[in-house]
């Protein structure tokens, strides 16, 4: 028997309707959702199982997400995966407000992202007449002393900035032991001899805690409360996680690559510049990110220990004084650092390796 085609469409366009339609599932977690709800309106047991209950909704919010990405259409994918990527933390810091101002959380040692913020701004903008110094050094002053005291005060208000001397410990540090490690782990890459004898060592002195050093180093220097024993503690951070890195990558490269730049009658100095070197780049900027992060959590606990002006410095003065919104906002400040410093060595990364680039830039 014959089928209309109207009635041979009719069927299909029914599954489509049904597919693009809610899963079975979401209705049963909505109203699971909502029972969590009521239970911790009516119940005073989610103030003691609250985790519990917040895991529960984060599941139901995974499968949610699950079931929408596929229905949006492919132009706005992009948008969506930034909407979810902010989304998420402002959804984690609203119910880390509310927990904290509904007495869930002890405000007092875990106080709400608001005045967390009110704490960042107050430490932006005020002057620490105690400590004598201030977050970012006052820099809307800089005009006024640069035409009074000339640079010399421009230089004082960055010696008094807690940013600006953690920044200038890192990034010297970083400097002085990376340059070093990239090319003793060049060298140990290339060269079986020296990569037997300095393996061993390297792995040894890789393990130790590199904060454990540093009153020895406070004994090496003239000034042992001075910047030499911070930076140089930062540097042999970053000397070892890079030194390391590089050695693999060298090693790692494929073998085709260093077979084409011998059958095309390159040097030693061609190898090692069109072939090793460009092969070896991804991994040893894997190992400059490392060694740039470990460098950054290295100073934060020497300020910890011995510094009167730092990020690291901020915080422990705040909790030894109580002043937990302070010592937050300077925890947001060490991860803004962090992000800012990541963010500076992909842009050098991209400069350097121009071919790993992506079409869209």
């Amino acid at each position: 028997m014959s089928t209309a085609p109207g009635d041979r469409r009719r069927p299909s366009a029914a599954r489509g309707r049904r597919g693009a339609g809610l899963p079975g599932w979401l209705v049963p977690a909505v109203v699971l959702a909502l029972i969590v709800a009521s239970s911790q309106v009516f119940f005073e047991a989610w103030q003691r199982a609250w985790l519990v209950f917040a895991g529960v909704a984060f599941v139901c919010l995974v499968l949610v997400v699950q079931e929408i990405e596929p229905r949006v259409p492919i132009r706005y994918r992009g948008l969506y995966g930034k909407v979810l990527a902010l989304g998420f933390p402002l959804l984690l810091l609203t119910m880390w407000e509310w927990l904290s101002t509904s007495g869930v959380l002890n405000a007092r040692w875990f106080p709400p992202p608001s005045q967390i913020a009110v704490a960042l701004w107050e430490l932006t903008v005020t002057y620490d007449r105690f400590n004598r110094t201030s977050l970012i050094g006052r820099p809307w002053l800089v005009p006024e002393r640069l035409a009074s005291e000339g640079w010399a005060g421009v230089a004082a208000l960055a010696r008094e900035s807690h940013v600006w001397a953690t920044l200038s410990r890192v990034a010297f540090g970083f400097v002085l032991g990376a340059t070093p490690g990239v090319v003793i782990g060049m060298v140990m890459g290339l060269n079986r001899t020296v990569r037997m004898m300095l393996d061993a060592t390297m792995s040894a002195f890789y393990v130790l805690p590199k904060i454990a050093i540093f009153p020895i180093l406070m004994l090496v220097f003239a000034n042992p409360f001075g910047e030499g024993p911070k930076i140089a503690v930062v540097a042999i951070s970053a000397f070892f996680l890079v030194a390391i890195s590089t050695m693999a990558g060298v090693q790692g490269i494929d073998k085709v690559y260093l077979e084409a730049g011998r059958n095309f009658g390159a040097n030693r100095w061609q190898m090692f510049r069109h072939v090793i070197l460009p092969a070896a780049l991804p991994i040893v900027f894997s190992g400059l990110r490392l060694a740039l992060g470990t460098a950054l959590i290295v100073i934060v606990a020497v300020e910890f220990v011995r510094a009167d002006r730092g990020v690291g410095f901020l915080i422990f003065y705040n909790w030894q004084v109580l002043v937990t919104p302070r010592m937050y906002a300077a925890l947001v400040v060490v991860m803004a650092l962090g992000v800012l410093l990541t963010t500076i060595l992909q842009w050098i990364e991209r400069r350097v390796m121009p071919w790993r680039r992506s079409p869209e830039g």
